[in-house]
């Protein structure tokens, strides 16, 4: 199965899974909302689950993702990347080596790698990272133990490398826009998205401002 072809269009409003709102509605329910509502990327998160229910809740989503034509990534579990045919993989800086993962899965998937500081920025960029995570930008529930980035770093690590950076951590409606003039292609959401009592109407919303902020409208 071909991978989609990346656009750094497609981190304007990139949209991170968590289980922890699953309830009312299923995480599959959540995710249709949310591509409803026009995210432009998907990363399935999944710590807890066993690697074959993993797999098997990836090639469903991959499914729903294709039907929207929205890239579809795996955060961390390059097996299951590989064997559910995703568009790409997100890796931290604890998780396999940027490197080692781009041998795993070709020079065609899309591979993101998170980064704190611009020496491990410029480090994924020369490992074959298509682009960049970057944060906690603001205090976060979501990873309580991730170190914040100032603004000023975050700008630096842009101005440093020649791919697309997305802003992550504790970005929400009251605060995207102030990420404005930093060189960032977009953010990535967890509970701004998953959370909402209304994930259509809030990613319609998100949308608008990440297009505001980075000077689209």
């Amino acid at each position: 199965m071909q991978s989609m072809k990346f656009d750094k269009k497609d981190l304007l409003l990139y949209a991170v899974t968590d289980r922890t709102w699953v309830g009312k509605e299923t995480l599959f329910e959540q995710v249709e909302d949310a591509l409803k509502g026009g995210i432009t990327c998907l990363q399935l998160r999944e710590k807890e689950l066993s690697e074959e229910i993993f797999y098997q809740e990836a090639v469903k989503i991959q499914k729903l993702c294709r039907q929207y034509h929205v890239p579809f990534l795996i955060d961390d579990n390059v097996e299951v990347a590989i064997r559910c045919g995703a568009d790409g993989i997100h890796v931290g800086q604890q998780d396999m080596a940027a490197k080692e993962v781009r041998k795993r899965i070709g020079p065609d998937k899309i591979l993101g790698v998170s980064a704190e500081t611009v020496e491990q920025a410029v480090r994924a960029e020369k490992d074959g990272a298509d682009y960049l995570g970057v944060g906690a930008v603001f205090a976060t529930s979501t990873k309580p133990d991730a170190d914040s980035v100032s603004r000023e770093t975050l700008t630096q690590i842009c101005k440093a490398v020649h791919i697309p950076v997305v802003a992550i951590g504790g970005i929400q409606q009251d605060n995207l826009v102030k990420l404005k003039g930093t060189g960032i292609s977009g953010v990535s959401l967890v509970s701004a998205v998953f959370g909402s009592p209304d994930i259509e109407a809030a990613c319609k919303n998100l949308k608008v401002l990440s297009e505001q902020m980075v000077g689209k409208t």
